[in-house]
């Protein structure tokens, strides 16, 4: 890039118009695109408003976890927006992202959240209410394998913060709880964008859970009549993480133009286009104006019912973890 300007001074000549000056990576999970698709073009416009220049924003979608994997192993992202803290701090351990990544953005760097809700098949016929029902003989759950997904890992931790709301804290009964869950999933996709697949295109499953934010994705591309939404007594807040990747900008010499593009998920315009994909944002006033699109919820955090993602990872998602010994004493399908 700075080669390319020094010739161009040079020889007197201005970079051609439509040509990008720069160009940024954004490594995303997998539900994401119809967001970015609105996102990376409005940033574009406002940088070349305000400097002048032309860039291109490209993007990568996949299971958040299998993205933070992928870039850990080379993909050359400039920035990651993933669905867990989970996958950031990978890539921090790795030396590819700088230790205090959250603080450097607002709201501990999550310029946006949603829940895992579920979706039923048109009138509901095995009245699915609550996760309680999820975990009924005869019906069959959809949902990513919280091995690979964000979306995926969301839906058991929920699942398991209700068991245990449910039975005062037992966490015995929470295990078995989400063993019988477990039982009910007839095959686990590493990414929410499969296991909707799974569910509408293949007909498997009585109920796909998903993130709320899906929801009207699903529904504009598959036809809202077909599909009810449930939304469960209680959920858990999905903190949807940014940061960027230090190792990478650095390398190319594109960190002015990544933070900007981070940063603009929390400006208003940002957060306007976020919460009309139906993510629920921090932003009061944007919160305000989009209220009647979100119904009241219950919701949990990781901190409140774990302690920290630390915890999560270390007693839930660690080989032999209580997910693994969930999956073993999940009773046979």
């Amino acid at each position: 890039m700075q080669l390319r300007a020094l010739l161009c001074a040079i020889l007197g000549i201005a970079f051609a118009p439509g040509i990008p000056a720069a160009e940024i990576l954004n490594a995303s999970y997998d539900v994401s695109r119809d967001l970015f698709d609105e996102i990376n073009p409005a940033f574009v416009a406002q940088w070349q408003a305000q400097t002048g220049e032309s860039i291109r924003v490209r993007q990568s979608h996949g299971g958040s976890s299998k993205q933070a994997r992928a870039v850990a192993e080379g993909l050359r992202a400039d920035v990651v927006t993933f669905n867990q803290v989970t996958d950031i701090d990978l890539l921090q351990q790795r030396g590819l992202i700088g230790a205090g990544w959250r603080p450097r953005l607002p709201h501990g760097a999550s310029p946006y959240y949603s829940l895992p809700v579920i979706l039923v098949r048109e009138g509901n016929p095995k009245k699915i209410r609550d996760w309680s029902d999820l975990a009924r003989p005869g019906v069959q759950v959809v949902f990513p394998n919280p091995k690979t997904s964000g979306n995926g890992r969301y839906t058991y931790l929920a699942a398991y913060a209700f068991a245990l709301d449910q039975h005062k804290g037992d966490r015995q009964q929470a295990a078995v709880f989400v063993s019988k869950l477990l039982a009910n999933v007839p095959v686990f996709d590493t990414g929410g964008r499969g296991a909707t697949t799974t569910f509408i295109e293949r007909g498997i499953g009585d109920a796909l859970v998903t993130f709320e934010s899906e929801i009207t994705t699903i529904r504009r591309e598959y036809g809202k009549s077909h599909l009810d939404a449930v939304i469960p007594s209680m959920s858990l807040r999905a903190d949807f993480p940014v940061a960027v990747v230090d190792k990478v900008v650095d390398r190319k010499g594109t960190r002015k133009v990544a933070s900007a593009y981070l940063q603009f998920l929390f400006s208003p315009a940002g957060q306007e286009i976020i919460a009309k994909h139906y993510n629920r944002v921090d932003d009061a006033a944007i919160s305000r104006k989009y209220a009647q699109q979100f119904p009241p919820v219950k919701l949990v955090t990781v901190e409140q019912v774990f302690g920290s993602w630390d915890a999560v990872t270390k007693e839930h998602f660690a080989n032999g973890g209580i997910l693994d010994r969930a999956l073993v004493k999940a009773p046979a399908r």
